[in-house]
């Protein structure tokens, strides 16, 4: 990895795909609030996660894996990854065989179909297959609550959306943007929307972010 240069976290792709609002405050306004949801799934991650490599013979399950992406920016962690012995593999520090590579992101709840969740997915696999010259052609996400497992395929199409994705958030970062609310349904479920004020006039949000902008600056002084 490059130190010099910020790596955006893995996890915003999947904020942006919930609402590329709520990515933008966590992102440059560093705004975060546990709800009941949050908690929750931060828990159950706890519980079955700790930074470790399981041996099976020829088969490895490697936790909370470190990968990053030079082309994309982008830097985090892989929930599990399972490697399996394959001579049509890659080679990875962990084991002296070459290994084929299948990503697993734990989520927790029951099983649902949530795009967010497939493009930070697969945006982990392109972080692999960087790292490691690896073809990774489709990975699962495994709903800790159900103990069901949901396979994707990593298509040209959810690739193209993670580097979309990416480039948007870049530029995010880039000009400090914070783009405009866009009220619906899933507002209600939001831990940030107190922060995030979706119903409130652009003009009178805009005066209170740039309010409390002014306080962190002062406190930091």
């Amino acid at each position: 990895m490059n130190d010099d240069r910020e790596y955006l976290p893995l996890s915003l792709l999947s904020q942006a795909g919930y609402c590329l609002r709520r990515a933008a405050l966590i992102l440059n306004e560093r705004i975060w609030e546990e709800s009941a949801d949050t908690a929750k799934g931060r828990a159950e991650h706890e519980k079955v996660h700790t930074q470790r490599i399981e041996h099976r013979g020829k088969q490895l399950k490697l936790y909370e894996y470190p990968v990053f992406s030079e082309k994309l920016g982008l830097n985090g962690k892989c929930d599990c990854i399972e490697a399996e012995a394959s001579e049509a593999g890659c080679k990875i520090p962990s084991v002296d065989f070459p290994v084929e590579l299948y990503p697993v992101e734990y989520k927790h709840g029951l099983v649902r179909q949530e795009e967010e969740y497939e493009i930070q997915l697969c945006a982990q696999a392109m972080c692999l297959e960087e790292m490691y010259e690896a073809e990774i052609r489709e990975g699962a996400i495994f709903y800790i609550t159900s103990h069901k497992r949901q396979i994707f395929p990593l298509t040209p199409e959810l690739r193209k959306k993670v580097k979309e994705t990416a480039d948007i958030l870049r530029k995010i970062r880039e000009n400090y943007d914070i783009p405009y609310a866009k009220y619906s349904p899933k507002c209600k479920r939001c831990s940030i929307r107190e922060y995030c004020l979706p119903k409130t006039k652009q003009s009178a949000l805009n005066y209170c972010l740039q309010l409390e902008r002014d306080a962190r600056e002062e406190a930091s002084l």
